[in-house]
């Protein structure tokens, strides 16, 4: 009996629920006038149903909150245009640029810790 609740409950929530709250937030332009105003900008990959794509997001809006001249933007790993702008292919990504140019590459980085050691080497 229980397996079937539980079956039933697997079926019936959504995944991308649980996984968090996802959307792409980069922009061209916005990119570029970050960079022009002399900010850190930021940069992470995510898919759909990635768990560690949801904590790498969490702890990136709240940097945006914790670090003064920083800019946070993140895409969906699927939209081939802004992954070959960036020569990203897989989820999880986080880049930093400092004075147009790319500066930090990471792929996987989801504690609070490693993350903001990285932006800190940049601000």
């Amino acid at each position: 009996m229980i397996k079937k609740i539980l079956i039933l409950l697997f079926i019936t929530i959504p995944f991308n629920s649980i996984a968090g709250e996802k959307t792409t937030t980069y922009n061209q332009e916005l990119f570029k006038k970050a960079q022009l105003d002399g900010k850190v900008v930021i940069v992470s990959s995510w898919i759909e149903y990635c768990y560690s794509c949801a904590s790498q997001m969490k702890v990136l809006n709240k940097a945006k909150n914790d670090f003064e001249n920083i800019e946070y933007f993140a895409f969906d790993v699927t939209n081939r245009e802004i992954a070959t702008t960036f020569n990203v292919q897989y989820q999880s990504t986080i880049l930093i640029f400092k004075n147009n140019k790319e500066v930090y590459r990471s792929i996987g980085e989801t504690t609070e810790k490693e993350i903001y050691k990285a932006i800190r080497t940049f601000i």
